[in-house]
């Protein structure tokens, strides 16, 4: 059998590295993506198990950005089957005490890297499929979402909108690729426990968020992983335009 191409954008740390790891182990060549700390996503490539993975680098948010990390991805791996777009940026602008112009920077950011990166990858992904030799039928696309998208994110607006962009995207595009044989679907976890999240879990506040799950703990990384791997996988391709809460019942909707 063939083994399936995977792109994991954001891939260097955290949730991107777990989902980059459970793809090679399902059989996939993996291609780690990051924006700038190759130390870290050299570190992720080296960690794969199985051959023939690759490191590629980019910064998703900036104009024409896309191709170049598409590209890069199809040269070395020789195509795409699997993109999984978990790059983004988390940054709080509270607006009753934000300034007009660091709220305008903020929103203008999160916009480029949340959504129109992605949206980016996803038009040169699916330019490659449509003129590979063997077509387009069975590729997917996995978009990382947000709970906060649904619960809200009062101090985080541009990231919960752009989020909740990310989940229309991904509904939209599964109607319109679903004739090709595209299946694209998006996971929303709630807080997971990273390198990046360990400052919102300092003092009082950890044990407030472990309650917010009836399970009784914070996600890790692995937790978000395992959901995406599955439904990069051929038999979730009938859950194509959904997006599946990966927190906890911490939210429901």
């Amino acid at each position: 059998m063939t083994r399936r191409c995977a792109l994991v954008t954001g891939a260097s740390r955290g949730i991107g590295a777990a989902i980059a790891l459970e793809l090679a182990a399902a059989g996939h060549r993996v291609a780690v993506h990051c924006r700038a700390d190759t130390t870290a996503a050299k570190a992720v490539l080296d960690s794969l198990p199985g051959t023939g993975h690759a490191l590629v680098t980019g910064d998703v948010g900036a104009p024409g950005a896309a191709r170049e990390v598409i590209g890069s991805a199809v040269e070395q791996l020789g195509t795409v089957d699997v993109l999984v777009n978990n790059a983004g940026l988390y940054a709080e602008q509270p607006v009753a005490t934000t300034s007009y112009e660091d709220w305008q920077a903020a929103w203008r950011r999160l916009v480029d890297v949340n959504l129109l990166g992605p949206a980016d990858l996803i038009w040169c992904l699916v330019d490659h499929l449509r003129h590979r030799i063997q077509g387009p039928q069975g590729a997917c696309v996995v978009n990382v979402g947000s709970r906060g998208a649904y619960r809200g994110e009062p101090d985080a607006p541009a990231y919960g909108a752009t989020k909740a962009g990310l989940h229309a995207l991904t509904q939209s595009l599964a109607q319109s690729l679903g004739p090709l044989g595209i299946a694209v679907s998006a996971v929303a976890p709630g807080v997971v426990r990273t390198d990046l999240t360990e400052p919102m879990l300092a003092g009082d506040a950890e044990e407030a968020i472990r309650r917010q799950s009836p399970l009784g703990r914070i996600a890790v990384p692995s937790d978000v992983a395992a959901a995406v791997a599955w439904l990069s996988s051929a038999p979730a391709e009938w859950c194509s335009g959904a997006v599946l809460d990966v927190n906890g019942a911490s939210h429901l909707r």
